[in-house]
C-alpha cells in the first residue's frame, strides 16, 4: 500500500471459491489456531468485555412509518467486528442482512460481506463475499470439536435440520472421521431433505446408508455424532427441539449451532458441556439475563442460566480452547456424553477471511479497487 493512496481487493463469491474458501481441512486447521490465540487473549471482539457476538438491528412488530421494515422470521441486520492477532494480525467486520422471506425471491436467507482492515490505519485491505466463507467457518468450528470429542471409530452421524450449515458440518465430520458409513436425517421439508441427500451422494459416495427419520428420537438413537442446526422461535423453550438422555448412545458427541433442549437433571449431573468460547456465553448471560436461554437458545447458554441460578458451578462448563492448549483432558471419564455448543464469533470470519485474502493475493485473484489517490479531506 502506497499511502496516502489506498487500494483494496474485491472478491466476489466465485473469486473466494478460486481462492480456496471451500477447503474444509485447512479451515478446521485455521479455526484450531484461532481458538488457541483466543485462549491466550490475542484477540478482541465488540463490547466493553471484548467478547460480544456483535451489534444487531432488529425491527418492531408494528411501525407508524410505512417504509420501516417490521419484525419477521430472521429479519435483522448485524455487524460483527473483531481483531485477531498471531499470524493473522488483522481487524475486520462481517456485516449481513437477514430475512427468511428472501427465499421467495431466490435469495439466501442472509447476504453476508466481510471487510478486512489494516490494524493500524483502519484502511480497507479486502472486501469479499462472505456467504460461503461464513458457512465454511461455521462447519469448521464444529469440526475442531469433532476432531477431539467424536468417537475414534465414528460410523453413524445424525443430522437434525438438513440445511446449508449441516452440509458444512458433515464436510467437517468427514474431514476428521472419514470412516462414517451411515447418515440419519431428520428434517421438515421434502425440498431440503432431497437436496441434502443429493449432496451426500455426490460428495461422499463412501457413505453406504442414508436414512430419513420421522422423529428426532429415531435419528439420535445409535448415532456416534449428532449435529443440530434448526430454526425455531425463541422465547418459549417448549418449542425448542428436544433430545432425551435415554435416546443418546454412551460416548456420543452432540454439537449444535442452534436451539436444542435437554432435561435439566441431565445437564446438571451427567452431561459434559463444552463451549467454543466460554466468555462469549458469559457475555450473553450479562446481556440477556435472566433466562438468556430464551433469547439465545443454545445449550451452553442454558448452562450459564443454571450457573446463575446456583444449580450448577462454573467448573461444570468446559472451554474447547482449554482442551487444545492441554489445560484440561480431552475426556474426563469413559463413555461421557459431550454436548458442544457453537455460538459463532467474528474472529472466525477474520481468521478464515485472511487465509482466503492471502491466497487471492498470491494467485492474482479478484479485482483491485481504489478508495482514493489522496483523501479530499486531508
Amino acid at each position: 500500500m502506497s499511502l496516502p493512496e489506498i487500494d483494496f481487493l474485491y472478491l466476489n463469491e466465485e473469486d473466494t471459491v478460486k481462492a480456496g474458501v471451500e477447503d474444509m481441512p485447512l479451515c478446521i486447521e485455521t479455526m484450531e489456531e484461532m481458538l488457541k490465540l483466543m485462549k491466550i487473549g490475542d484477540y478482541r471482539m465488540g463490547g466493553q468485555n471484548g467478547n460480544s457476538h456483535g451489534c444487531m438491528v432488529s425491527f418492531p412488530k408494528e411501525s407508524p412509518f410505512p417504509e420501516m421494515p417490521v419484525d419477521g422470521p430472521d429479519r435483522r441486520f448485524m455487524a460483527m467486528p473483531a481483531y485477531l492477532g498471531g499470524k493473522f494480525d488483522l481487524a475486520g467486520m462481517k456485516w449481513y442482512g437477514s430475512n427468511t422471506a428472501n427465499r421467495d425471491k431466490g435469495l439466501p436467507r442472509s447476504i453476508l460481506m466481510l471487510t478486512l482492515n489494516d490494524k493500524d490505519t483502519g484502511a480497507p485491505l479486502c472486501y469479499m463475499s462472505a456467504n460461503v466463507l461464513s458457512a465454511m467457518r461455521t462447519g469448521a468450528i464444529p469440526g475442531v470439536g469433532f476432531k477431539y470429542f467424536a468417537p475414534e471409530e465414528t460410523k453413524t452421524v445424525a443430522i437434525i435440520g438438513p440445511g446449508i450449515m449441516s452440509k458444512t458440518a458433515l464436510m467437517a465430520v468427514m474431514a476428521v472421521r472419514p470412516m462414517v458409513e451411515t447418515v440419519k436425517i431428520k428434517g421438515r421439508g421434502k425440498k431440503s431433505m432431497d437436496a441434502y441427500i443429493d449432496f451426500i451422494k455426490e460428495r461422499y459416495p463412501s457413505i453406504k446408508n442414508i436414512i430419513v427419520c420421522d422423529t428426532i428420537e429415531d435419528a439420535v438413537k445409535d448415532a456416534d455424532v449428532i449435529y443440530a442446526a434448526t430454526s425455531s422461535p425463541t422465547g418459549d423453550d417448549s418449542q425448542y427441539p428436544y433430545i432425551a438422555e435415554d435416546w443418546i448412545k454412551k460416548g456420543a458427541m452432540i454439537c449444535t449451532t442452534s436451539a436444542l433442549k435437554f432435561d435439566e437433571d441431565f445437564l446438571i449431573n451427567r452431561a459434559r458441556t463444552v463451549t467454543d468460547n466460554v466468555k462469549l456465553y458469559e457475555a450473553w448471560e450479562e446481556e440477556f439475563a435472566p433466562n438468556a436461554y430464551y433469547t439465545i437458545p443454545i445449550p451452553g447458554v442454558k448452562v450459564e442460566d443454571l450457573i446463575a441460578e446456583g444449580k450448577m458451578t462454573k467448573d461444570q462448563i468446559d472451554d474447547l480452547p482449554d482442551v487444545l492448549m492441554g489445560n484440561i483432558p480431552v475426556h474426563r471419564k469413559d463413555d461421557e456424553i459431550v454436548i458442544y455448543s457453537v455460538g459463532g464469533m467474528p474472529i472466525e470470519d477474520v481468521a478464515w477471511g485472511s487465509v482466503v485474502y492471502k491466497n487471492a493475493l498470491e494467485k492474482g485473484i479478484g479485482t483491485k479497487l481504489n478508495l482514493w489517490h489522496k483523501p479530499i479531506l486531508g
